[in-house]
């Protein structure tokens, strides 16, 4: 009498996978430059870095205390965040109209960038 062949049954064998371990996500860090004192007051930048890069820059106080202060700034203020973020450094122009506010940002901005390079952020 010849034996039967073996009978598998269940679910047929898992495939063995490989699944890439899981990279914790890169950390954003925020770092803030000193206050600039200007003509019409005090100007400080806040920027966001991450793997080496700026990914915002944010001024965080400014002068604001007359409606033509509020007028500049409201006008002046994204436009170097954005300048700084375009540029990756304190390399940015002077906006037209406001050249004290302008001047307070790059020396804020500055203070970030240098305490981002001494960290080892930038």
């Amino acid at each position: 009498m010849t034996a039967a062949p073996p009978r598998i049954t269940g679910a047929p064998p898992a495939k063995p996978s490989v699944k890439p371990s899981p990279r914790p996500a890169p950390k954003t860090y925020t770092v803030n430059g000193s206050s600039a004192d200007t003509r019409y007051g005090p100007v400080q930048v806040q920027i966001r870095v991450r793997s080496g890069r700026i990914l915002s820059a944010d001024a965080i106080d400014y002068p604001q205390r007359s409606g033509r202060d509020r007028e500049i700034n409201d006008y002046a203020i994204p436009q170097l965040d954005q300048e700084t973020v375009d540029a990756q450094s304190a390399n940015i122009d002077t906006v037209s109209g406001a050249t004290y506010t302008s001047d307070g940002y790059r020396e804020s901005l500055q203070a970030a960038l240098d305490a981002a390079h001494r960290a080892g952020l930038l």
